[in-house]
């Protein structure tokens, strides 16, 4: 059977299967074929220097921000990644954070279990209907959200590479659609290409009025910049589900009123994981077969 290294502890419901096919080494050795890392791991050269013989990186996740491409494919190295499997599940989490932040939900859940509506009125909060979502990359993921805030009563704009063939307003530059937006959604991949796309211009061009939403990495946002504007007022407040150095979050953030935060859970069903899981499976099938890949990324 053939060799595979994983580095770090991955779920039962994949491990099983794949020591039912494989034999799972439990360091890198000249042995390991196949190796499978989740979403957001960083594969880094030196590992993949002790693994000469290493034929395909299997990604848990969509995001392979973590994997050097330029080396594997150097190498003849295939990676692959589990794409469309969790887009409807991260879509309903980006729709939650859109709906707390406005509706300021987890601060009435917690005024009700204090007591606090026995002697006080809540204060109100924002609706959605006429509010413009700002959507920074329309890939699978942003056009599920898109189709989701439409629902809810929003008008859609986005910012991408280029302008799609869809009935949402383009915008020419993220600023732009900054300004444009009453929720700045990023749904973008991770990596170098996109360090720190949300930074303080992009903050101050979202304004006082305006809320972020990150689903997509947490490298995208300059945490530090995000924590100012704040405090500051610059915005009036985040949802976020991902962050610069998980698991560990800012406590600024974790004591802030005006964020809503999630342990990124945006893929985190058991219907989704199972098919991520699944997928990860047939293309190593498919590898050690000499089939084709089912989502090569290369």
């Amino acid at each position: 059977m053939p060799a595979l290294y994983l580095p770090v502890s991955l779920p039962p419901f994949l491990v099983t299967p794949l020591a039912a096919m494989h034999t799972l080494e439990q360091a890198p050795t000249a042995a390991v074929r196949g190796m499978v890392v989740p979403g957001g791991f960083r594969v880094s050269e030196c590992l993949l220097s002790s693994l000469p013989n290493l034929e395909i990186i299997s990604v848990f996740g969509v995001g392979y921000d973590g994997v050097p491409i330029a080396h594997c494919q150097q190498r003849g190295i295939r990676v692959t990644n589990t794409p469309d499997v969790l887009t409807e599940d991260v879509a309903d989490i980006a729709t939650a954070l859109v709906l707390m932040t406005s509706r300021r939900l987890a601060e009435a859940e917690k005024f009700t279990r204090a007591g606090s509506w026995c002697s006080d009125a809540f204060p109100l909060a924002h609706a959605l209907r006429g509010k413009t979502a700002g959507i920074v990359g329309l890939g699978r993921i942003g056009k599920a959200i898109a189709h989701r805030l439409t629902a809810h009563g929003l008008k859609i704009a986005y910012f991408g590479r280029q302008p799609q063939a869809v009935a949402y307003d383009y915008c020419h530059s993220l600023n732009e659609l900054a300004q444009k937006a009453d929720f700045l959604i990023v749904a973008c991949p991770g990596g170098s290409g996109t360090r720190h796309l949300i930074n303080v211009e992009v903050l101050g061009a979202l304004g006082s009025e305006g809320t972020l939403i990150n689903i997509a990495r947490g490298s995208v946002v300059d945490e530090e910049a995000l924590i100012v504007a704040l405090n500051t007022g610059v915005i009036r407040g985040a949802g976020l589900d991902v962050f610069e150095n998980e698991p560990h979050v800012p406590a600024e953030l974790i004591g802030s009123e005006k964020v809503v935060i999630f342990p990124h859970v945006g893929s985190a069903t058991h219907e989704t994981r199972q098919a991520m899981a699944d997928l990860v499976l047939e293309n190593m099938v498919a590898h050690f077969a000499n089939l084709p890949l089912l989502t090569p990324v290369c």
